[in-house]
């Protein structure tokens, strides 16, 4: 089984979607390759924004800094039932393509078999607890190629990456290819190619999702005459007559 998932390293509901995934994944037992895709919610964000995200927030969608820490409670206690620790009166603003250029750079040394299959998925928790919990400067090149190297990738390619603009159209195609399939917003799951969940929905219907998808993959029960003899048929050869 394969998921694709489109998020993005600043996104609160992405982080707690993740957990309600892997908890809906380990429920089934099913074995999944999840590959994650960029999403940027602000690609105008900037790294030297000062302002607390409270505030951010305010200015961005109404409502001054009240609304802003109102959104904030309310969402580290939603992550917090997912077993999240948020510490948002720390997160610093952030512009995060530079992070999901490293998250393709991971991708691409996993699928050549110069890391282990699981490394973008290692990182991508990486980030996320570094932006949410730690408090981190994830649009600090030094931060981003530290973290990397915690979880297996090499430091010259991180820093080769970070230096110049690679995969920064990869990070484009995946943003368009999001919005091809209808998504509009983070996170956005895409189960087998089949089967598309949107948001931070609860378990079950992850649970759902990855139930439908297996129930395709179930071999097809052939009907067969009596004692089991097969009926003639065209082949790739031809057909015998």
């Amino acid at each position: 089984m394969r998921i694709d998932v489109w998020s993005d390293v600043v996104c609160p509901w992405c982080y707690i979607g993740k957990r309600r995934l892997e908890e809906a994944l380990a429920e089934s037992g099913e074995q999944a390759e999840i590959v994650w895709h960029s999403f940027q919610l602000d690609p105008s964000s900037r790294n030297d924004d000062e302002r607390d995200l409270p505030t951010r927030l305010g200015a961005k969608y109404g409502g001054g800094r009240e609304f802003g820490l109102k959104a904030n409670a309310h969402v580290t206690g939603v992550a917090a039932e997912a077993g999240i620790e948020f510490h948002l009166d720390q997160a610093k603003a952030v512009n995060t393509v530079d992070a999901h250029r490293v998250l393709h750079l991971a991708r691409e040394l996993a699928e050549a078999g110069e890391v282990p299959a699981d490394t973008q998925g290692r990182l991508k928790e990486r980030y996320l607890r570094g932006y949410f919990t730690e408090g981190l400067p994830m649009g600090d090149h030094a931060t981003l190629t530290r973290l990397a190297v915690e979880v297996g990738l090499p430091g010259v390619r991180v820093s080769e990456v970070l230096a110049g603009t690679a995969y920064a159209d990869d990070v484009e195609a995946d943003q368009a290819q999001a919005l091809a399939y209808g998504a509009n917003g983070v996170p956005f799951f895409v189960i087998d190619q089949k089967y598309g969940v949107s948001g931070a929905q609860p378990v079950e219907v992850f649970r759902e999702g990855l139930r439908r998808a297996r129930a395709d993959r179930q071999p097809v029960t052939l009907i067969t005459a009596p004692g089991g003899a097969d009926a003639e048929a065209c082949g790739p050869d031809g057909c015998p007559i």
